[in-house]
């Protein structure tokens, strides 16, 4: 039914962990999932051998050596037997209820993209997929101490065989390609489908030890630059609260917040709300210290407020 592809990173250390919790769950999948691990770093093969997933090892990659979106992507579909296809980061946690959802999803339109926030959660161990409540056990500990990564991080993405055609050479895992996605699906006319409320998805924290330089080289060099670029800057970069629809536990229904997350989007552009909001910030940094109003308690806001991570 659905055809799961991901491009791991080098499987070291905990990253080595992470990721085979995620593709574990990805095998516990019912209907049965086919998965593609894409790339020959360190431990690729040997875990597509271990967890019985195909693997491609050859895709093409930028002058830094970072795997190219547009033909992860192709290979994916030329390589896919299903009709449905999902690119998946390969840190993701994905339950039982996704597959409910990406059935009752595709049985109610025929052009969609589907997505959904996941959740943070620190994780240091396997998790125990030879126990029975295994699932559940998560579930809790996410209720616990999970939290929400925000719209503007998406990481997995539903879709039909021959939605995307010609994507850009985004770099993968650097920002701005899947906001990109999102507004290119809106672009399309597609159903834009914001699972969240149906699907737990976990996103297992880690760092970024595996890019040299780290989370400034990821989020502020070169190759972020190129992909804000290839998107067509801030107006492409769109989030989970622009969906067209929210998928329910009483179906697929319209997202009318998100007519309006658009409409105040262009407002915004005009009044130039973005470097309005920096310069309150600036001003009021003392005073809003000490009532606790630091700027990382207001992540969300500043998110929706300048259209970024």
């Amino acid at each position: 039914m659905l055809s799961i592809f991901a491009f791991p990173k080098p499987f070291r250390g905990h990253i080595a962990t992470i990721q085979r919790n995620a593709i574990g769950s990805w095998v516990r999948l019912r209907p049965q999932c086919e998965i593609f691990l894409f790339g020959n770093d360190e431990g690729t093969a040997e875990v597509a051998k271990e967890f019985g997933a195909c693997h491609v090892s050859e895709i093409a990659r930028n002058e830094y050596g970072t795997p190219l979106l547009n033909d992860v992507f192709e290979k994916g579909e030329q390589s896919a037997k299903y009709d449905l296809l999902c690119y998946v980061n390969c840190d993701i946690i994905l339950g039982s209820e996704f597959m409910r959802a990406v059935g009752k999803v595709s049985r109610s339109t025929q052009r969609f993209l589907m997505v959904g926030e996941c959740w943070n959660l620190d994780l240091a161990e396997p998790l125990a997929f030879d126990q029975p409540m295994w699932e559940e056990n998560l579930k809790a500990l996410v209720r616990q101490r999970g939290k929400q990564r925000g719209p503007r991080a998406i990481d997995y993405f539903v879709f039909p065989r021959g939605f995307y055609q010609q994507l850009p050479p985004f770099a993968l895992g650097r920002p701005r390609f899947d906001n990109w996605l999102i507004w290119k699906a809106r672009y399309l006319g597609a159903a834009v489908v914001n699972a969240t409320p149906m699907v737990m998805a976990v996103h297992q924290n880690h760092d970024f030890s595996h890019v040299p330089g780290g989370l400034h080289q990821i989020f502020h060099g070169e190759e972020e630059s190129r992909n804000d670029k290839l998107a067509g800057g801030f107006r492409r970069r769109y989030g989970i609260e622009e969906a067209t629809h929210k998928f329910l536990a009483t179906g697929l229904r319209r997202n009318w917040a998100g007519h309006l997350v658009l409409k105040f989007r262009w407002r915004r552009v005009k009044l130039g709300i973005g470097t309005f909001f920096w310069r309150v910030m600036y001003l009021t940094r003392a005073p809003r210290h000490v009532l606790g109003l630091r700027t990382g308690n207001m992540k969300r806001f500043k998110a929706l407020m300048t259209g970024q991570r």
